[in-house]
């Protein structure tokens, strides 16, 4: 099948059957892509994914793909799940839409606030709605600082987050993340948002963690969160947000002394925890929530991706009674709020997929067996000349690129040895994500022990590829491995 060949179109609708090439030259002349290089992608030409099914997804050239990311970390039951779909229809057929406006509700938004309440921690018996983890987060800095207003401390404004976290791309979630490069563009982070670093062993290996073990340096990382609080003001600090793994930041797994010097932290100055679960929640970590997996009792737990499996946008905050007794018994009408908020469509998927994953025990599964099963195999990939760690938590997991495994030295920079191993991964039919040198999986829960074999044999071959590459380029020594 060549390039110009029109693949699948006897199944797609009128306004789908075009080329590849067609559909390339479209996409230049007209789509903005999120996170892109516009120019240099419009001189490669995009990529163009014509349907999915399980965890594979298929190009419009017909090639089958292992997407080992589940789309952007979300589509935890996979492709193709008719419950879902038939969910999304009658849905649409009973009502499309209304919104939460004029004191109204639809059945499906109300029914699934009643059960996330049931799945969630005991301390969350509320939830507000939005479409999207970036809308999620913004409303936590309303929340935050609503509280601390009825609280009688309105000086108690700032929020603490980490360097290399995502919290999404908003200005506000933007800010939150402690991404450089999002920093870079919009003059961010707006007023009253502060970082520290992160709790990421393998970077600080020749720095704060020289000597420790992980379990040490998990202390002193978690301790970086005391220092920030004595410098800004402990009466100036409303919130610390973290993901219990941080996700676009290289699947970075904290040491486990890490989240409960945390809490202790939270716990001593009063200040809110916040659980940024929109990647973690919804069993990716091995548990409904990673901030169970971790033991952490958050204030208020942000939520998206996996609440749908990524079929129908939808967002949200667990909000604690800590904060919810506040909000409803002194704030009186708290101005903030979305036109699809609680969208009955989304709210009717996210019941059906809440179904699914109960039906299929994709949790346990995910805790009990393709967990364990995931980190067993990739330990096997130790053994390469170019793999200096690996890292995972249930069904999420790292492979940390190294130019020298003794020294555990790094490649440099300009090399990009990440985005090289992603194009030989993409060659071989394998979605894998690169972080720098670090290269992530965080495949659907529904994968099953034959699929995790599968995957990390394409990983593995992505990996001879690219240390192939590396050494021809002279990355690497000759004699190596």
């Amino acid at each position: 099948m060549t390039a110009n060949t029109p693949a699948f179109n006897m199944d797609l609708p009128p306004f789908a059957r075009r080329s590849t090439r067609e559909w390339q030259a479209a996409d230049a002349a007209h789509f903005l892509h999120p996170f892109t290089d516009h120019q240099a992608l419009a001189t490669k030409g995009v990529r163009v994914i014509t349907h999915g099914d399980g965890v594979y997804v298929w190009d419009s050239d017909g090639r089958r793909i292992f997407d080992a990311m589940s789309g952007l970390w979300c589509v935890n039951v996979g492709y193709g799940q008719g419950a879902l779909i038939e969910a999304a229809a009658q849905q649409m057929r009973t009502l499309p839409y209304y919104n939460a406006f004029f004191q109204t509700t639809t059945p499906p938004a109300t029914a699934l606030a009643e059960r996330l309440a049931a799945v969630t921690p005991a301390q969350f018996r509320h939830v507000f709605f939005s479409s999207s983890g970036s809308e999620a987060n913004d409303t936590v800095i309303r929340l935050v600082r609503r509280y601390w207003d009825l609280m009688g401390q309105p000086e108690r404004k700032v929020i603490v987050s980490r360097l290399n976290a995502y919290h999404g791309s908003t200005m506000a979630a933007a800010s939150l993340g402690g991404m450089a490069a999002m920093h870079t563009q919009g003059g961010l982070p707006i007023p009253g948002i502060a970082h520290i670093d992160q709790p990421h062993f393998w970077a600080h290996r020749h720095g704060a963690a020289k000597g420790l073990s992980r379990e040490e340096f998990g202390v002193v990382a978690a301790r970086w969160l005391e220092e920030k609080i004595a410098e800004i003001g402990p009466d100036k600090v409303a919130a610390f947000i973290g993901e219990p793994v941080q996700g676009a930041g290289g699947v970075v797994v904290p040491p486990s002394t890490y989240w409960p010097e945390i809490q202790r932290i939270c716990d001593r100055h009063g200040i809110l925890l916040v659980s940024d679960e929109v990647v973690c929640g919804f069993g990716r970590t091995g548990r409904w929530w990673g901030c169970e997996t971790f033991g952490t009792r958050p204030d208020l737990m942000t939520f998206a991706k996996g609440v749908t499996s990524g079929y129908v946008p939808l967002g949200g905050v667990m909000v604690g009674e800590r904060v919810a007794r506040v909000l409803i018994e002194r704030g009186g009408e708290f101005e903030h709020g979305y036109t699809y908020s609680g969208h009955p469509v989304a709210c009717a998927v996210a019941l059906a997929n809440l179904d699914v994953i109960e039906q299929q025990q994709l949790v346990q599964r995910v805790r009990e067996d393709t967990g364990p099963y995931l980190a067993q195999q990739l330990a096997n990939l130790l053994d390469h000349p170019m793999v200096g760690e690996v890292q995972s938590c249930g069904l999420m997991a790292a492979i940390q690129l190294c130019r020298d495994i003794p020294l555990r030295e790094s490649f440099a920079p300009e090399i990009a040895i990440g985005m090289a191993c992603r194009g030989h991964c993409f060659d071989n039919g394998l979605v894998m994500r690169a972080v720098g040198d670090r290269m992530i999986v965080a495949p659907p829960l529904i994968m099953t022990r034959a699929q995790v074999d599968e995957m990390c044999g394409l990983i593995r071959q992505a990996l001879d590829r690219t240390y192939a590459q590396a050494r021809t380029a002279g990355w690497v020594a000759q004699a190596a491995g």
